[in-house]
């Protein structure tokens, strides 16, 4: 049998996760060691597989999660500039109004901000009702995922924003938290979720116009 497949000829998750991360280590060469790197992704599996419910593109997904937790950690150790404020959002599942609020943020700021949301008991996907209410205003999230959240993404970010995950966010001073009141999109019907899509790209337009002024102008 040939190293790193497995009985049935496809490669084994273990292979194609220590390719990822030396591929990831070759992009962060110089900024993050190798060691740092193969951990992040190996945890990143770990982490988004106790909720994942399909596994088939769960090492690709990985590695796109890794990309960002290592920009993140490279950013908050000042490795790599960050041109534009970076924007953290965070809720319980990351299936609902954090998903939200990011989607919300590209859509108006487009890449005068950089955007990142999480969850502190991340859910196994995007809620259909809040993908449909967001179709509905012309954004789409069918690449995104719920992400656990991390100590590297808070550590980058300027701003902080939570949703109903109490204490979970870890606290770093110089850092802008904020607290938006919202109800949960997964007791919500389709009027409801409308209203908190709503609320939601309010709140946005006022954060942009303190973080991004040329952003919220758009």
């Amino acid at each position: 049998m040939t190293a790193g497949r497995g009985q049935d000829g496809l490669l084994t998750p273990d292979h194609v996760l220590h390719r990822a991360a030396e591929r990831l280590a070759h992009q962060f060469a110089g900024m993050v060691n190798a060691e740092t790197v193969e951990r992040v992704v190996f945890e990143s599996y770990t982490a988004l597989a106790r909720t994942a419910s399909v596994t088939t593109h769960l090492p690709t997904v990985t590695e796109k999660f890794s990309r960002d937790r290592l920009s993140a950690l490279a950013q908050s150790r000042g490795l790599i500039a960050k041109p534009v404020p970076e924007i953290l959002y965070v809720c319980v599942q990351n299936s609902g109004r954090s998903q939200m609020a990011a989607a919300i943020t590209r859509h108006v700021a487009g890449d005068r901000v950089h955007v990142r949301s999480a969850g502190s008991q991340p859910g196994t996907a995007i809620l259909p009702g809040v993908i449909e209410v967001l179709a509905e205003a012309g954004i789409d999230v069918g690449e995104e995922f719920p992400k656990p959240l991390t100590d590297d993404v808070v550590r980058a970010a300027d701003a902080v924003v939570t949703m109903g995950c109490g204490d979970a966010c870890p606290f770093y001073p110089g850092k802008r938290y904020l607290d938006w009141q919202l109800e949960d999109p997964a007791e919500l019907d389709l009027d409801g979720l409308r209203a908190v899509r709503d609320s939601i790209r309010s709140r946005v337009e006022d954060l942009l116009a303190e973080l991004a002024p040329a952003a919220a102008a758009q």
